[in-house]
């Protein structure tokens, strides 16, 4: 029976050593809370590090034990393994630059960046001793991002989901990392990758073309030959959850409870956040100071009821966090503090959920202005337990939520003047126009659960599988390759098209630089010497090129896509061609080449080619975009065409296109087996062309009308080798 495996940093439970033994409490992290529906279910198993490190194999067994009866599996890390994997390269590396404070807080050690790998090894070999070979597996954060590809390799045909669920940063912070080529490959290693945001989503793919060898589709990337998707999925709560507190017993003592400290109809400001740099808790401050000082009026009457939950307080830069906070709460109530109101109501703890809930409830303002967050579900969880409508949720348009609570008061977390005048605006908006947006934004909460999330990954995960088993299943085998090399002895007039470029040659930046080598002429010249074969190289390259590189050999060649043939030993144009729309158009893609580094015009005889291949990956698909947008005016009602290719434009005429000349080739012979190669738009022509019966190949995983996929050149060299050996009666026989 398959299952599902969750696996995180952390399990959903913590593990804490007490004089006899240990014990056990659940987790109250957003990750456990949301997932815990999901591992409720008995074909689930979380697989994590449970909080401790642990001294002997007989406190292992004890604590494994324990946790296997509520179908969670443990990884355990040694004291060396927390300090440098988590502590270090987790928390020092990559928390910082992911939230966009790499000059700050990164610190680039090599001994973080073994252990980061030694111990996602760890939860690999945890993971390969429960996962049968159709299980879910469904790795989460960025503690993790080697493990997809650690389980690629080790359980290649496995159905694996990622998700992050901080902020992706931009390239330019990406790149910072020493590592970063082996973390994009390790995410790369998944079936589909989820984000929060749309942002960073493009954040991810954007990196991933810039470091790694993969072909991008919008939201689509090719590695090794296998799709992989990237998506946003923004993370919800459990809103029934907050509904039902907001209206049990117990939570309404503790808004009573809230209600008698905050006598005389005072305001109430709440603000929730874990120690962090990330979280903008210094600026919020400086904000409500802001506001003190220059709205004297909402002296006493508004408060701040902040809670800071401890989080990594032995390590410098937190613990310099939290003396600095301390500091500015002090100041501002030594400052404005009276006889019976303080301004600022400072927690350095956490609170149980039913007191957190009556602080929701009770709350006429809820701040939540983080300077980078991946969602920040504190948000959801206010707008969730306002089962009265009203209430204002100021909220920071660096959070992932602000992409989905467009109706909350959104702020840039940086400037303190405009966080103090949401507070105004916070304090002085009306009832109605405060109904208004909440009843907005709880359709929103309530729409999009965790539930919701869950189901829509997991929905799309499968989908994405069951794309790659279509493609994959129209890849050619080593059973494929045998009855194609079987229909090709049996017959007796053969036909095969074979394109060059990304298809027997594979992609070079330099066009020069791609000439054939002696495996490639060795290969021809086999096919070429069976008398029954007619081997037609049709390509987009001009003649001349053509013609040094394959003169010699018997080959049929066309060039430029069917404007140049080769007849008899002689090169021939196609009739009715012209070439005198080149001097309109050609000043415009030179005029583009000129703006952009690495880009060129080649001129063919009849046409026009803008090549990128060479410029920085995002300009070149700009100047792309801009140029084929400006072109469409200029080849409008000139019988004009314009292909786009592998890092390639063409402009060419509209009655020149390898499917005609193809279609031409067959018309003299009656042949009983029709081959062709192709790794681009323009070979789609050749394959739409053919019967049917044909065997046509597609070079690459991209959408294609080809009956057939290859990975790369070198796995079509192989197959034409093959085809090309000779064999025996017997064989015919199997």
């Amino acid at each position: 029976m398959s299952k599902t495996i969750i696996i995180s940093n952390r399990l959903p439970v913590k593990v804490n050593q007490i004089e006899h033994g240990f014990q056990f409490t659940s987790s109250e992290g957003g990750l456990a809370t949301g997932l815990g529906s999901m591992h409720s279910a008995d074909d689930t198993i979380w697989i994590g590090w449970p909080g401790i490190a642990v001294k002997n194999k007989e406190d292992e067994a004890n604590i494994t034990s324990f946790l296997d009866k509520r179908r969670l599996v443990p990884v355990f890390l040694s004291e060396e393994d927390i300090n440098e994997y988590y502590e270090g390269f987790s928390n020092d590396i990559i928390w910082p630059i992911f939230h966009y404070y790499a000059s700050v807080h990164a610190n680039y050690k090599q001994s973080n960046w073994e252990y980061y790998k030694s111990v996602n090894q760890k939860f690999l070999d945890v993971v390969t001793r429960v996962a049968g070979p159709d299980d879910t597996i469904w790795v989460h954060d960025y503690q993790l991002l080697l493990l997809p590809g650690l389980l690629r390799s080790a359980l290649p045909g496995s159905t694996i989901g990622f998700f992050q669920h901080i902020p992706f940063p931009s390239f330019e912070l990406f790149r910072l990392i020493p590592w970063r080529s082996e973390l994009i490959a390790g995410m790369l290693g998944a079936d589909l990758l989820g984000f929060h945001t749309f942002n960073d989503v493009r954040h991810f793919l954007d990196a991933a073309t810039q470091l790694a060898p993969v072909n991008t589709s919008a939201n689509s990337l090719t590695y090794e030959g296998r799709m992989v998707l990237a998506e946003s999925f923004p993370m919800g709560i459990d809103n029934r959850r907050y509904l039902d507190l907001a209206k049990s017993d117990v939570v309404k003592q503790h808004v009573a409870e809230v209600k008698a400290v905050h006598t005389n109809k005072r305001r109430l400001i709440l603000s929730i956040d874990r120690l962090d740099y990330s979280k903008g808790i210094l600026q919020r401050l400086q904000a409500f100071e802001l506001l003190l000082e220059s709205n004297p009026e909402y002296v006493g009457e508004v408060a701040l009821h902040m809670i800071v939950v401890p989080s990594r307080d032995t390590v410098p830069q937190y613990r310099d966090l939290k003396e600095l906070i301390d500091r500015r709460v002090g100041e501002i109530n030594a400052k404005y503090r009276t006889i019976n109101w303080t301004p600022v109501y400072y927690f350095y703890r956490p609170f149980p959920i039913e007191e957190l809930s009556a602080l929701y409830l009770s709350a006429d303002i809820c701040m939540v202005t983080p300077m980078r967050d991946g969602m920040n579900l504190v948000s959801k969880e206010y707008v969730a337990s306002r089962v009265n409508q009203d209430g204002v949720l100021i909220l920071s348009e660096m959070a992932g939520a602000a992409k989905e609570l467009v109706d909350a008061i959104l702020v840039n977390p940086s400037n303190i003047a405009s966080m103090r005048d949401a507070i105004v605006t916070g304090l002085t908006m009306p009832k109605a126009e405060q109904k208004r947006r909440m009843v907005l934004m709880q359709r929103v909460v309530a729409k999009f659960t965790v539930a919701h999330w869950m189901k829509l990954f997991m929905s799309r995960l499968a989908e994405v599988k069951q794309m790659q088993t279509s493609l994959s299943t129209r890849h050619i085998t080593d059973i494929t390759a045998k009855a194609i090399r079987k229909v090709y002895h049996k017959s007796r007039k053969r036909i095969i098209f074979l394109d060059y470029d990304g298809t027997l040659v594979g992609f070079n930046p330099e066009i020069s630089a791609a000439v054939p080598d002696e495996e490639l002429y060795r290969i021809l010249q086999r096919l070429c010497n069976d008398p029954i074969n007619k081997i037609v190289l049709i390509s987009g390259r001009s003649h001349a090129d053509i013609e040094e590189w394959f003169g010699h050999l018997n080959l049929e060649l066309i060039a430029e896509h069917g404007a140049w043939q080769k007849t008899d030993g002689i090169w021939h144009s196609a009739p009715g061609i012209s070439d005198h729309w080149k001097s309109d158009i050609r000043p415009l893609m030179e005029t583009y080449a000129d703006r952009t580094p690495g880009a060129f015009v080649e001129e063919k005889d009849y046409s026009l080619v803008w090549h990128y291949r060479k410029v920085e990956t995002g300009l070149g698909e700009l100047r792309t975009s801009e140029l084929m947008n400006n072109l469409r005016y200029l080849t409008n009602d000139r019988g004009l065409q314009l292909l786009a290719g592998n890092k390639v434009v063409e402009i060419k005429s509209i009655e020149i296109n390898k499917g005609k000349a193809a279609a031409a080739k067959l018309k003299h012979d009656d042949y009983d087996f029709i081959m062709a190669f192709g790794d681009d738009h323009t070979d789609e022509d050749i394959f739409k062309t053919l019967p049917d019966d044909s065997i046509t190949v597609k070079v690459g995983s991209n959408i294609s009308a080809a009956r057939f996929y290859l990975r790369d050149p070198e796995k079509v060299r192989a197959l034409l080798q093959d085809v090309a050996i000779p064999i025996s009666e017997e064989q015919f026989q199997l």
